[in-house]
């Protein structure tokens, strides 16, 4: 199950990017991917459609249907901070990624030819 003070945070989050459940139209679908019995015979992966701006969404991360509807509009509420503002916190997070990996490479390169 989900924490309820993300479920609580995801709300406030959606209230302040003007996201509301009226505008989002949801399905459940079938997974099609690895899970067994349970992926194969229920409808745990789900679909979102933002209707105000066309945003659609599907996942399937894991084979609990709530835990999906949650990180759907987790990713819905990323997509449109992204729209909107051209950045979200995703992608900040991802390009402090990158660059962490980009040092550590750096490093590994300079002990390596110091080997040499």
């Amino acid at each position: 199950m989900v924490n309820p003070k993300k479920i609580q945070q995801l709300k406030e989050k959606m209230q302040k990017f003007g996201i509301f459940e009226k505008d989002i139209m949801e399905k459940f679908i079938l997974s099609g991917k690895k899970g067994g019995q349970k992926a194969n015979k229920t409808h745990n992966a789900v679909y979102l459609k933002h209707l105000p701006t066309g945003i659609e969404i599907k996942c399937n991360e894991t084979r609990e249907r709530e835990m999906n509807r949650f990180l759907a509009r987790r990713l819905l509420t990323y997509k449109i901070e992204e729209k909107l503002f051209g950045t979200s916190e995703r992608l900040k997070e991802i390009e402090k990624i990158k660059k962490q990996k980009a040092k550590k490479k750096k490093r590994q390169m300079f002990k390596y030819s110091q080997n040499i």
